[in-house]
Parts: C-alpha cells; structure tokens; sequence
C-alpha cells in the first residue's frame, strides 16, 4: 500500500495518521510498542523527504496479515531528489538534525538505494512481540499529535 505526499509538512501528519488507518488490519495494535515505533518512523522518514528535498515524496508501507507472531513490517519514502541521506552530528541544543540517528537506532535494518532520478529509503521493524516489548524504548508517555 502506498500514499502519494506533496511537498509540504503538513503531509507529516497526514502521512501517520495514514500510517495508523492501516494498522487495524494487520494484528498490529494501535498501542503496540511496533505501532508507535513506525509512527515515529513514518514521521522521520517522511518528515526528511518534505523538508531536505522539496520534492513530492512515496510512502509505502508493508505490513503483516493478522495472524500474531513473528513478521517483518517494512517503511519505504521514495523520493525525486538524487541527494544521498546523510546522518548529521548535532549537538544538544539542535532542534533537528537527529532523524537518520533515531531510525539508526529504532529500526532493525535500514539503509537506501537509487530508485531512477530520486532515491528510496527504507526501514524495517520486526515483530516479535515479546522481545520487541521487552526492549521497547520508554517515551515518558510523549505522543506525536495527529496534524
């Protein structure tokens, strides 16, 4: 499945609610440690597109059937723009700049390739549901607001 997103950041938050739409068919819970960890990448990622290359943008999403257990869930933002993603070193008071560090170290593989004149980034999330909330990362109840 996939969305179409303009160049604008309000398309940010489109993009996950979008992205939370699809999760009731998967066996994937709204409150699942995997749902709010693709939220949160959907935003990054699609967040990159719109802000770094002011060009429109392709999120596609690939999510498990219902049946619970083990299964791969795969993000990818497709872009027209041929500039590489590059991870930037920020210090702490830096109110951007940490989007490629957070899926670096939420998702359990990620990386890019070309696609045509533009370029596609991807992640994955695994679901193993028990390990998966065993390690999941404490927000201190912090929720992206749908925009």
């Amino acid at each position: 499945m996939q969305l179409e997103i303009r160049p604008d950041p309000a398309e940010v938050g489109r993009a996950r609610r979008w992205t939370r739409s699809r999760l009731a068919g998967s066996g994937i819970a709204a409150d699942e440690p995997l749902a709010e960890t693709l939220i949160l990448l959907v935003s990054e990622l699609v967040t990159n597109a719109v802000v770094h290359t002011g060009c429109p943008a392709v999120l596609r999403l690939s999510l498990p059937g219902t049946t619970a257990g083990e299964a791969t869930v795969r993000l990818e933002v497709a872009d027209r723009s041929d500039r590489a993603p590059v991870p930037r070193c920020v210090d702490g008071d830096a109110t951007g700049g940490r989007g490629l560090a957070l899926v670096d170290g939420l998702a359990d593989r990620w990386g890019w390739s070309t696609d045509g004149a533009g370029k596609r980034i991807w992640c994955e999330l695994d679901r193993c549901t028990a390990a998966r909330e065993a390690a999941a990362p404490a927000w201190g109840g912090f929720a992206y607001e749908a925009v």
